[in-house]
């Protein structure tokens, strides 16, 4: 969920300006690849405030705060659909802010830490000039000159996504391209009067269902939250971590770094109940966030000992942990590709 190395491909902003008097707000516009979720935070009386997710498909523009801006400066960090394959993308800088797996508005005091169930990423200052109506443009790279490139560069990323030969993804409609969408969108059943919208809707869930985006995630499939937490080899010791909350549809990126191990263990705790997800591999755990070295005296360390499940990601740089109400569902794994990069972990 962070911004990936320069090694990686990096997403940056250009600022437009737009004038809409009668509905003055902030957009943001998607000139990228990528489908892209965003958050936005301002600092209001000394408090605060992030607000998120905005959906936007590649090509369009979507309000992120829908009434006038007054309280400059704003923030924004965005990031790419786990519907996407190879590593995640990201944007964002050092202005550090609390966001949530899931929609959430939060608001909290300036410098104070993040509730248990949100962590801090890096946001970019939106340089409004005090205007009540800005548009700030999300970027991938120059050659995307055009929204409508970045359109169809989307299709072209999403379908590629989808197990289709594309053979380039560089927002130019060719032939083979028109080809994939017309079979996508047969075997998708969908309407000749379907909009790109519809498109972009179904090309992500189907995408979605098979992917394995880089690292490895926890994914709620329940009709309710739950807590998630991983161990794994750290080295020559153990290491357990976290408490993520995960609410339903919705997932959580425990890491983000392609895989290079053979197991990772995983809980999903619901409080006062019987765990959703548990195994014989025994970890330290405590009641609030946490990240411990070593599985051994729990107890003695004032820690209380609990069963992680074992996950089998041998192999493959992306796995996801799909939980729903009878515990893990079988999932795919992506297998490792000498492309991946690097990117930190939560």
């Amino acid at each position: 969920m962070t911004a990936p190395r320069a090694t990686a491909l990096l997403l940056f902003f250009a600022a437009l300006f737009a004038a809409a008097p009668a509905s003055a707000s902030l957009k943001l516009c998607n000139r990228t690849s990528y489908i892209l979720y965003a958050a936005v935070a301002a600092i209001a009386k000394g408090n605060t405030v992030t607000q998120g997710w905005t959906r936007i498909a590649p090509g369009s523009c979507e309000t992120a705060i829908p009434t006038p801006l007054k309280s400059p400066p704003y923030y924004v960090y965005a990031q790419s659909s786990r519907s996407h394959s190879g590593p995640s993308r990201a944007w964002g800088a050092g202005n550090k802010f609390c966001i949530k797996h899931g929609n959430f508005t939060l608001t909290a005091p300036m410098r104070s830490r993040c509730a248990e169930d949100a962590f801090d990423v890096g946001f970019s200052e939106i340089a409004t000039k005090r205007k009540t109506d800005f548009t700030q443009t999300l970027t991938e790279k120059s050659s995307l000159a055009t929204l409508d490139q970045a359109r169809i560069a989307g299709l072209q990323r999403l379908l590629s996504d989808n197990g289709y030969k594309i053979a380039e993804i560089d927002g130019n409609d060719d032939k083979t391209t028109e080809t994939a969408l017309a079979n996508f969108r047969r075997k998708a059943k969908l309407k000749r009067k379907a909009t790109d919208a519809d498109l972009f809707t179904a090309l992500e869930k189907k995408a979605g269902e098979t992917a394995a985006p880089a690292g490895y995630s926890v994914c709620n499939a329940t009709a309710a939250p739950f807590w998630a937490a991983i161990g794994q080899k750290n080295g020559k010791d153990w290491v357990s971590r976290r408490w993520w909350k995960v609410p339903p549809s919705n997932c959580a990126t425990a890491i983000t770094d392609p895989l290079d191990t053979d197991r990772i263990y995983v809980l999903a705790d619901l409080p006062g109940k019987k765990p959703l997800v548990t195994g014989a591999n025994k970890f330290c755990v405590t009641d609030i966030a946490f990240e411990i070295q070593g599985r051994n005296d729990c107890k003695k360390r004032g820690m209380r000992e609990v069963g992680f499940a074992e996950t089998n990601v041998k192999g493959a740089d992306g796995y996801v942990a799909k939980i729903g109400p009878a515990g893990l569902i079988a999932t795919p794994a992506r297998r490792n590709s000498s492309s991946a990069s690097a990117s930190r972990r939560h």
